[in-house]
């Protein structure tokens, strides 16, 4: 059986610390279903305040990405639920920026913040679309990498 690689260190350019976050959170009433659970339709909003927070810390926010000229809609995303979230429930849900060239991939986890369980795991997938000329770029533009400080 071949050894499942960490696919940031693939890239050793996406070794700064500021590519990947975690992010504590405490799951609200108003997400649960009449058991108490973590309704499945509601773990993309816990995703995307962890990417928010992911992508600000290369200044490239959502609002930034706007600014210059990009939005990055998600074309693919995919959850696994390996355990039940519940209401009050602390959780820790961490983001890693995987991919860059020419999409964006974030892998994610969801932990129980008091056992370090981990209870979902995922990736969402988002491409550069050209604001003025609604064109998907197939190749991410250079102000990501400017963002980044990479070299493409």
């Amino acid at each position: 059986m071949a050894e499942k690689k960490d696919s940031r260190l693939a890239d050793p350019r996406l070794a700064d610390p500021r590519f990947s976050i975690r992010v504590e959170m405490t799951v609200p009433f108003h997400d649960v279903d009449p058991m108490g659970v973590v309704w499945h339709g509601n773990y993309f909003r816990y995703l995307e305040v962890a990417r928010e927070a992911l992508l600000k810390q290369f200044d490239y926010g959502y609002r930034q990405m706007e600014a210059s000229g990009y939005v990055w809609p998600i074309v693919d995303t995919r959850l696994k639920y390996s355990g039940p979230v519940t209401f009050e429930q602390q959780i820790i849900v961490q983001a890693e920026l995987v991919e860059f060239e020419n999409r964006l991939r974030i892998n994610y986890q969801i932990f129980d913040a008091q056992s370090g369980k981990r209870t979902t795991s995922g990736f969402t997938l988002q491409v550069a679309v050209h604001i003025e000329s609604k064109e998907m770029c197939f190749v991410s533009p250079p102000i990501l990498f400017e963002k980044m400080g990479v070299k493409p």
